[in-house]
């Protein structure tokens, strides 16, 4: 399936897309992780009394969290709102997103009977992603759609753990002591992370980003054996639509070759290793990142000389997307990110 966006010129000459091609841009394009941030004060008035689940399967509540950010910070890419455990939720996985916990698992995973009763992912589990998609590249125009999905390993943690870890024990246990098992369940998922993308780039999404919240928790080898062939599976087949790729973990700073190497076209650094070490460790690959999300909470002038040191820094990159090095904290002032934004994108036109 080709890219929608080559069907618009416009769209694939955007600063986003040729920065992720590491093609010369206009201006360093930016984006935010979790931008509709869970601190705008329209997000939260819209999702007052709707759950996180809920509002991920009703379109025109994903279209419009989706749009709040790029209406009030004028960023230069759209992501796409919703989960990492969605997938699993529409094929039939008893979860649940408990407020103040994060997703709970009913019956965590751990045989291979677990595993053969996850159903694989079609377009018809999640026909609501389409319409959402679809509604959003009608209203976002050149502004290009970032889909989104949860890599295999984080995903595995949530089913394996029954919820979030710290450790992740469990997780890794059955990853060391049954390994039969954990490659089915990373197969799994694996391909249902991958289907799932591929709803998303047919609706009309431009960009992709698998996103591996705990990738960091495993060492170099255990993830070069027990992880790193997932994701590439996953970005494998993502790269036969041709929209380019972003992988993106955190604390993930010894494996930042590892993750380009999965089939990255683009790959996140995290705010705890300098860009510049990142741009080092990814191999010619384009990066994206990695200011604190905590400088948003120092004054406006601290903020942006570290911005300023950011951007020289993904300058000596073949592509440099700017973005926080992980997401937007809830209290963040939206005032900030729009300063934030602003300046990037004028201090990089110089």
């Amino acid at each position: 399936m080709p890219a929608a966006s080559t069907n618009n010129p416009e769209l694939y000459e955007s600063p986003f897309l040729k920065a992720a091609r590491s093609e010369p841009v206009p201006h360093t394009p930016v984006w935010f992780m979790r931008q509709a941030g869970r601190s705008l004060p329209e997000y939260l008035k819209i999702r007052e009394g709707v759950t996180m689940l809920d509002s991920c399967t009703r379109p025109e509540l994903v279209v419009e969290i989706t749009m709040q950010p790029v209406r009030r910070y004028g960023v230069d890419a759209a992501i796409f709102f919703s989960d990492i455990v969605l997938p699993l939720k529409a094929v039939g996985v008893d979860l649940d997103i408990v407020p103040g916990v994060g997703p709970v698992v009913a019956r965590p995973v751990s045989t291979l009977a677990d595993v053969a009763a996850i159903p694989d992912l079609t377009p018809d589990h999640v026909p609501f992603i389409t319409e959402a998609v679809q509604g959003l590249v009608g209203e976002l125009g050149n502004t290009p759609l970032i889909g989104f999905a949860g890599a295999p390993f984080t995903v595995a943690s949530y089913l394996v753990e029954g919820g979030p870890s710290k450790e992740h024990a469990r997780t890794k246990a059955l990853m060391f002591g049954a390994p039969d098992v954990w490659d089915a369940l990373m197969r799994k998922i694996s391909g249902i992370a991958a289907a799932y993308l591929e709803v998303q780039v047919e609706a009309g999404a431009s960009a992709v980003q698998l996103f591996d919240s705990w990738a960091g928790a495993v060492t170099r080898e255990d993830y070069r054996t027990h992880v790193q062939p997932h994701s590439a599976r996953v970005l494998e087949r993502i790269g036969e639509t041709g929209v380019p790729r972003i992988h993106f973990g955190v604390g993930t700073g010894e494996i930042l070759d590892l993750m380009g190497e999965a089939g990255a076209d683009v790959v996140g650094v995290d705010w705890r290793v300098p860009l510049s070490a990142g741009v080092e460790r990814v191999g010619g690959r384009a990066v994206q990142g990695n200011l604190d999300p905590t400088l948003v909470f120092a004054p406006t002038e601290v903020m942006l000389d570290r911005a300023r040191a950011v951007l020289e820094a993904g300058a000596a990159a073949p592509g440099h997307i700017f973005n926080l090095g992980h997401g937007v904290i809830p209290s963040t002032d939206p005032d900030q990110l729009a300063r934030l934004t602003h300046f990037v994108q004028e201090e990089s036109r110089r």
